[in-house]
């Protein structure tokens, strides 16, 4: 078993003040290592990254094609969003367009984590609804799958259709059996497997326009989409969306929960799947930044790329006071 590798360093003055570990993995479609840290074979949840592996049942089983939906629906399948404005909205109007409302989801309600949206519901007295939650696309897409495959409304049980398609998905992708799930926040099942086994999937997503088969075309829609639409993968000032804008199309990038963060480079045919030991997303969050400009797909002097990679980390008179440092 290979060990933790010490990742990211928080300096403040001359001092190292915390540090964080994690493992990290750049693999091929075949599955072939090209680098790692860590422990590539680290068995975890991908949480939140796995999004778009979720979503392949969204276009495979036909229920994108029966139902017209968008790229905007493609890329809020993918996404961790912030409950802002632009999200509630189309997440509400592809409800409608099912014939449903907040009631039909199971993801449960979230204070929008986008201070506009939740100011403008504290001044007016209004509720938080499910699908101010971050996985409201996602969810969305479920019920789409539900519906188009004539099953029931308790679209997250493990053993309802939707799930089980998910399931395979994710097991082809990642090309390994999946040994256990947990209930994500959002109470759907969230499939485990190694890290290697992640990056692998990213992998064959990357590759995906270079097949003609129902999984390669479904893979390269989802990450043509996310890459269209970075602003509805997450929002404003969060890592996935300033990252994707940087990139311009070259990689595309996800985030989840306890400190995961995976890319997709369609360019290079790889895929990157990072886990930091502790939870801590910045540390996620600077790793994947160093990784995409070790790849040379993201300038490492772009401001999004520098906010995560080195800080500053300044105090509330806005003082320099500390800096990140990646050891990769």
């Amino acid at each position: 078993m290979t060990n933790a590798e010490k990742l990211v360093e928080i300096w403040r003055g001359p001092m190292l003040e915390s540090q964080h570990r994690g493992h990290a993995v750049i693999c091929d479609a075949k599955g072939e290592i090209r680098e790692s840290w860590g422990n590539p074979d680290l068995v975890f949840y991908p949480r939140s990254a796995s999004k778009m592996l979720q979503a392949l049942p969204l276009i495979e089983s036909g229920a994108a094609k029966a139902l017209h939906l968008t790229s905007e629906h493609l890329a809020l399948a993918c996404a961790s969003h912030q409950g802002a404005q632009i999200h509630t909205e189309r997440v509400a109007r592809w409800l409608a367009h099912l014939g449903l409302d907040d009631s039909a989801l199971r993801c449960g309600s979230e204070e929008p984590r986008d201070s506009d949206a939740r100011n403008a519901l504290i001044k007016s007295d209004a509720p938080v609804c499910q699908m101010h939650n971050n996985c409201s696309g996602k969810h969305s897409g479920f019920l789409s799958v539900s519906r188009h495959l004539g099953a029931g409304p308790e679209y997250v049980d493990p053993t309802h259709p939707v799930q089980l398609a998910v399931r395979e998905a994710f097991e082809d992708m990642t090309g390994l059996s999946s040994p256990c799930y947990g209930i994500d926040g959002c109470s759907a099942p969230n499939f485990a497997t190694s890290l290697r086994a992640m990056a692998r999937a990213m992998a064959r997503m990357a590759a995906g326009d270079t097949g003609s088969d129902a999984r390669n075309l479904a893979s390269a829609r989802l990450v043509a989409a996310m890459a269209r639409h970075p602003e509805l993968v997450a929002g404003e000032g969060r890592a996935c969306t300033e990252l994707m804008r940087a990139m311009g199309g070259k990689a595309t990038i996800k985030t989840g929960a306890e400190a995961v963060f995976v890319a997709i480079l369609p360019g290079l045919g790889l895929g990157v799947a990072v886990k930091i030991e502790d939870g801590g997303t910045r540390a996620a969050e600077a790793v994947i930044a160093a990784l995409l400009v070790r790849l040379g797909v993201l300038d490492g002097d772009h401001p999004a790329a520098q906010r995560r990679m080195t800080g500053p980390i300044r105090n509330r008179r806005g003082l320099k006071v500390g800096q990140f440092r990646v050891l990769i």
